[in-house]
């Protein structure tokens, strides 16, 4: 599973509102004996383009963010 899949895939597993992690996607995209943190820049590279296309938003705390830095979480766009 790519990360665009994953995200969308735990995203769709949650309550409207909820947030994933992106370390939560890239666990999902390494799998039970991957390596999570080797998943974590084809995590980043489609929060970018999933931000862009407005399928996905970003937040911290509660507070809106227009693009990735520092810690995060994820839900879903249009929101």
């Amino acid at each position: 599973m790519n990360a665009r899949e994953a995200m969308l895939a735990l995203l769709a597993a949650r309550a409207e509102d909820a947030t994933v992690c992106p370390s939560e996607v890239a666990r999902t995209v390494a799998g039970p004996a991957g390596e999570w943190r080797e998943a974590m820049p084809e995590v980043h590279a489609a929060v970018d383009q999933m931000v862009s296309d407005g399928l996905v938003r970003l937040s911290w705390k509660g507070g809106r963010l227009s693009v990735r830095a520092g810690p995060y979480r994820i839900g879903r766009g249009g929101g």
